[in-house]
């Protein structure tokens, strides 16, 4: 499976529709440096460029940016390797991102189950 243990930890992603280059670094951990390396890498990943070419991201491309974290990071992928094995699992990419989708609203609901009950 693609997705990466770590992801349990990595902040919640707040209900947005366009995130910053910053907002994304902090909610998947990584330097916004290293998130325009990754654009040139991985073509699943593209951001969206508005207002005075800054860059935004939608949910989607957080999810992907945390996959290839996930690759990198905890599972040892290459570049490269990353690449072909997203590639390879785009069909079991969206299965994925649902689950990881289902993850954070689980999460959220209980939060607000939680404020609720307090």
């Amino acid at each position: 499976m693609l997705e990466p243990s770590h992801n349990n930890e990595l902040p919640a992603i707040p209900n947005k529709r366009y995130f910053t280059i910053g907002e994304a670094s902090e909610l998947c951990a990584v330097k916004p440096h290293v998130l325009r390396y990754w654009e040139q890498e991985f073509e699943q990943l593209a951001d969206i460029k508005r207002r005075g070419n800054r860059r935004y991201y939608q949910r989607h491309d957080v999810l992907m940016i945390r996959q290839i974290r996930g690759l990198l990071y905890e599972q040892g992928f290459t570049i490269g390797g990353a690449r072909q094995r997203l590639s390879s699992s785009e069909v079991r990419d969206e299965s994925s991102q649902s689950k990881q989708i289902i993850r954070q609203m689980i999460s959220e609901l209980e939060d607000v189950l939680q404020l609720l009950r307090s």
